[in-house]
């Protein structure tokens, strides 16, 4: 959730240390600082608020140091306030450190350490580090160790000590030329420059000033120099590891004359399903030729194969993503499916079933409750018979991820660098994976005809296409249709029914991240079962009615909320829009589109309406309060 930014070299390390923070500022945070060494003492600075509050400080104090550390800190332990944001000193202000994660046993370090005559300035986890590496170093000199490896060795010691999952990256007064970076279960990478090193907790931020990146393991600790970057393990071994080449482009982090990110990516999502069909569907794929291959290039065999039962975890859009799955799973490919909130599956989890393939879903690849849940399936299925085992496949945007690294196979999504905290391509991209990932398992199970495989296939190539019209055609009347929404209206209702109901959710999801108006979703036939008691003219209900098997379903349920004084909008195709206008008192439209694709086509009018809402409030659409863009804490 947090951000950490690293560097030593040859430049001033302020200035490089703040555009890295400003590059990380999507995670989210509530306070900013920075760490610098100069003239043998450490110099911090830290500020409540957004960047800009530390750069006005920063600006007042004129430091050529160039070597530090910085942070933007979301709050866990303690409140958002300076003295707990990062960097974190020791008591003698020699060591800091900046943190992402949680500590789990600081609660008897710190006991342990005041017990010793260590005081305390912060509320927060990450203090003790500092203070317990200040503890450590006074036995150096007794183990008899040269000075180059004392402070490596006194973090080695300490970081063992510590139980969670945590980042960290420590500079020390006393050992002017070292940057010491750790990784336990919480993403950190090490950027490779020209007499210069950086460390990260995104890659994203590294991009300015290089391509050759290493991004750590679990239990890595890194020791970076002017002349070099040393990777060892926790027990102290050294570990032989080579960076690889970026091929990001820095122009994808830019807004690119958008007003928001947010924007920016939904005018993306074209490109996105393009790629995406590009990457993975067959073109000499032709039902017609009763062809013996897949149409999807997705080679996930063997962990695909016997499949007898399949279960996904996510959390918040990527969740949303896996009930369409979910729909796909079951009515294309057959396979009974079920959908779990990560953070909830370790504490209930589901019978042992054969042959059961579980899917983690994360645009960032290191949300720590779905890594969570994936490394617990897999251990308690360790040990027993081979049809009873763990097979694991993630869906993710970022192939160099931590849950890259525990999965037997990914499904990357191909949608490029998300900026805005409310996910929008990305979400796409996920559920697109999921038609990749049924189609190919309907082929090779026989359960739907080649015939109907290719009428999904002809209909998603159509995708691409039908998302600009949306954009071109919609875009002015949705921004108006936003103006009635973005100064009285408290509640939302948002409606759906089959493959649809999860874009309702979706949909109140992206409103109330980014607009903080209170939304709801529910199927469309449960509105009577209880939440109609909330309807009356002062809660719009918007209602995802696309032709198909349960269209009529929807109307008759909106037109139960148009009884009770609703203000009633609709998610429908333009070819139903005359029909529709008799219930509907406004319509956004889409192209005509095949019900069991529509997902892609309906979730784009309501990803503009929340956008619009916001924007038109003044509110800070690409960093909504509370929110964080990469979740690792759980």
């Amino acid at each position: 959730m947090c951000g950490i930014v690293g560097y030593i070299g040859t430049q001033a390390a302020t200035d490089i240390l703040i555009s890295g923070l400003e590059r990380l500022e999507y995670r989210g945070y509530d306070s900013a600082g920075v760490a610098t060494i100069l003239e043998g003492n450490i110099n911090c600075i830290k500020a409540k608020g957004k960047l800009y509050n530390l750069r006005e400080k920063i600006e007042r104090d004129v430091n050529p140091a160039q070597i530090g550390i910085g942070h933007t800190r979301w709050a866990t332990h303690g409140k958002p306030e300076e003295r707990n944001a990062h960097p974190h000193l020791d008591m003698e202000k020699r060591i800091a450190v900046v943190q992402n994660g949680i500590i789990e046993n600081y609660q008897q370090i710190r006991d342990e350490l005041k017990s010793k005559g260590y005081e305390f300035r912060s509320e927060t986890d990450t203090e003790v580090i500092p203070n317990l590496i200040a503890e450590v170093l006074k036995t150096a000199e007794e183990d008899f160790l040269p000075r180059y490896a004392r402070l490596l060795a006194a973090v080695q010691k300490t970081v063992n000590r510590l139980k969670g999952a945590f980042a960290l990256a420590i500079i020390c007064a006393d050992y002017p030329e070292e940057i010491i970076a750790v990784r336990q279960q919480a993403p950190l990478a090490i950027g490779f420059g020209q007499g210069e090193f950086f460390c990260n907790s995104d890659v994203t931020a590294l991009l300015p000033h290089t391509r050759a990146v290493l991004s750590l393991e679990n239990g890595d600790i890194a020791k970076l120099t002017p002349l070099g970057v040393e990777i060892y393990n926790f027990a102290g071994d050294r570990i032989s590891r080579f960076p690889r080449t970026l091929d990001w482009n820095p122009v994808q982090t830019e807004k690119q004359g958008f007003r928001h990110y947010m924007l920016k990516e939904i005018y993306e999502q074209p490109a996105v399903v393009r790629t995406c069909l590009d990457t993975y569907i067959n073109p000499n794929w032709h039902a017609d030729e009763n062809p013996d291959f897949s149409p999807v290039n997705i080679g996930l065999s063997p962990i695909t194969d016997d499949l007898e039962h399949i279960q996904i975890l996510a959390c918040g859009t990527s969740w949303h993503a896996a009930l369409i799955g979910k729909y796909l799973l079951e009515q294309v490919a057959g396979i009974p499916t079920t959908v779990d909130y990560a953070s909830e599956f370790r504490y209930s989890p589901k019978p042992i079933i054969p042959n059961t393939l579980t899917i983690g879903v994360t645009q960032s690849g290191e949300t720590a409750d779905t890594i969570a849940a994936l490394e617990s399936e897999r251990a308690r299925r360790a040990g027993l018979e081979p049809k009873f085992q763990a097979k694991l496949l993630a869906i993710t945007n970022r192939a160099e991820s931590s849950i890259a690294q525990i999965c037997d196979r990914i499904i990357d999504t191909h949608a490029g660098i998300e900026i805005g905290v409310a996910a929008t391509k990305t979400f796409v991209a996920q559920t697109m994976g999921f038609y990749f990932l049924s189609l190919d398992l309907a082929y090779r199970r026989q359960a739907i005809p080649n015939s109907r495989i290719e009428e999904i296939i002809e209909g998603l190539r159509h995708i691409p296409s039908q998302i600009e019209t949306i954009l071109d055609t919609q875009a002015d009347a949705i921004e108006e249709l936003a103006h009635d929404f973005a100064t009285e209206t408290e509640d939302f209702i948002f409606i759906g029914r089959g493959i649809n109901f999860p874009i309702a959710l979706e949909g109140a999801l992206k409103l109330k991240e980014i607009s903080y108006i209170h939304a709801e979703a529910y199927p469309a036939g449960e509105m009577k079962h209880g939440p109609i008691a909330l309807l009356d003219n002062k809660v719009p209900v918007v209602a995802v009615a696309m032709p198909g098997s349960v269209y009529e379903k929807v109307i008759s349920n909106a037109q139960e909320a148009k009884a009770r004084d609703a203000r009633l909008i609709g998610v429908t195709t333009a070819m139903n829009a005359t029909e529709a206008g008799h219930t509907f008192d406004d319509m956004l439209t889409v192209p005509e589109v095949d019900e069991l694709i529509s997902p892609i086509l309906s979730i784009i009018p309501l990803q503009m309406l929340s956008y619009h809402i916001a924007a038109i409030k003044g509110l800070d659409v690409d960093q909504p309060r509370n929110l964080a863009k990469s979740v690792t804490v759980e």
